[in-house]
């Protein structure tokens, strides 16, 4: 269940960007896998997924999300599945080989990871905030080439 943040990200690049305007992640589901069974037999499908810099060390920030998991087994089912498919694209052209609905060599479903809960820590206690992150203000973040000027959303570009 890996996801990437852009190069240039101050402090998680190469981490995560999300598909979805929320803050929930896209994830390709194989049921194949461990951590993919594991979610199945939970009664709520319940997740936490860790992100962390590329070399994790007590001062480097890192943050636990815990949530929930939607599937969408079928593949038609899928809302906005186009657009998912290209977001996910963007970020991952390797998985272009594992999309759901192909002749993939295992079942693969799209599905959308929403976080309830999102603990932070930003690198030592005495220097860094660590803590829980309130919900509506990790939903409501927006990623660093975006900003909100007179309730437009504007995009910064290059």
């Amino acid at each position: 269940m890996a996801t990437v943040y852009p190069a240039d990200h101050a402090s998680l690049a190469g981490t995560d960007i999300a598909c979805h305007l929320n803050g929930s992640l896209t994830l390709l589901f194989l049921p194949i896998s461990r951590h993919s069974q594991n979610i199945l037999l939970s009664p709520a499908h319940v997740a936490s997924i860790s992100v962390w810099s590329d070399r994790p060390a007590a001062s480097r920030p890192r943050v636990s999300l815990t949530g929930n998991v939607t599937l969408f087994p079928v593949v038609d089912d899928t809302p906005d599945r186009e657009g998912i498919q290209e977001c996910y694209l963007a970020q991952h052209p390797d998985a272009r080989w594992w999309l759901p609905g192909r002749s993939e060599p295992h079942t693969v479903y799209w599905a959308r990871f929403d976080p309830h809960s999102i603990y932070y820590v930003g690198g030592f206690g005495s220097e860094h905030y660590i803590g829980y992150i309130p919900l509506d203000m990790y939903q409501a973040a927006l990623p660093a080439d975006q900003v909100v000027i007179g309730g437009r959303l504007l995009v910064v570009q290059d």
